[in-house]
């Protein structure tokens, strides 16, 4: 089975981030697997002990995803992709998924697995268009997968509701919590990370040019929402209380 992971390096939540001009500051902050991309590794681990097979993990970013990269063949993956965007002056999803699939378009791809959201970007788009772009099934927010020959049975669980999917292979699927519990790279698998294949690729290398894959979206102002409003308490009659809280919505929340 040819197993592929889209993994993607982001800040750690857990740690102290700052903020400059409404984006996240790279200047000293730490870095991670994105989360959710843990669970797609995880899963995909269990699907090659399951089914045998080949684990390819591929990060579309800058040089700095190598630490990442490395951190996914430690834990089971076969091999590392890092696809270079240094170049591009201006990326989005449209982006991402264009360039993961020049790097896919030519491989014999049984499944691939991706986080359902990033917690940087958290627009659980790319997923679904690489899908569309590959022309194979997509489907989001997965909570179980058994793959029984060319067939996968999958669970989604949809704010409360169970919903069963059965779909061909192909397919590419994007894992959320619930789904498993990421391992840790062990000793041994440190060791053997540092002698595991790992691929480093241009635009040029998948015959893309930058105006191939230019960003769709435009940012025209990014701004921190308003300081919170001190809340204020009515008092008097029950009468007067909502008098002043109409007359309140209407002249300073102008709601009503």
């Amino acid at each position: 089975m040819n197993i592929f992971v889209i993994m993607k390096r982001t800040f750690d939540t857990e740690e102290k981030i700052n903020i400059k001009g409404g984006k996240v500051s790279g200047d000293g902050a730490a870095f991670i697997i994105n989360p959710y991309d843990e669970y797609a590794i995880e899963e995909a681990l269990k699907l090659k002990e399951e089914h045998g097979g080949e684990v390819t993990v591929i990060t579309v970013g800058e040089e700095e995803s190598e630490k990442e990269l490395r951190t996914a063949l430690a834990m089971g993956a076969d091999k590392a992709v890092l696809i270079s965007d240094e170049d591009l002056e201006n990326a989005d999803q449209f982006s991402t998924a264009t360039i993961l699939a020049g790097y896919l378009k030519d491989k014999a791809v049984d499944i691939v697995l991706a986080g359902n959201v990033t917690v940087d970007g958290g627009s659980g788009q790319v997923g679904l268009r690489l899908a569309e772009e590959l022309g194979i099934s997509g489907v989001t927010m997965i909570t179980k997968l058994t793959v029984n020959g060319e067939t996968a049975t999958i669970e989604r669980d949809l704010e409360g509701d169970l919903e069963i999917v059965e779909v061909s292979l192909p397919l590419l699927v994007t894992c959320q919590q619930g789904l498993n519990e990421p391992r840790y790279p062990s000793l041994p698998g440190i060791m053997k990370a540092k002698k595991k294949p790992f691929e480093t690729l241009e635009l040029d290398d998948l015959d893309l040019d930058e105006d191939d894959v230019q960003a769709k979206i435009k940012s025209v102002e990014i701004f921190l929402p308003p300081v919170k409003a001190a809340g204020k308490v009515l008092k008097g009659e029950l009468s007067q209380q909502v008098n002043e809280l109409i007359s309140l919505l209407k002249t300073e929340a102008k709601v009503i």
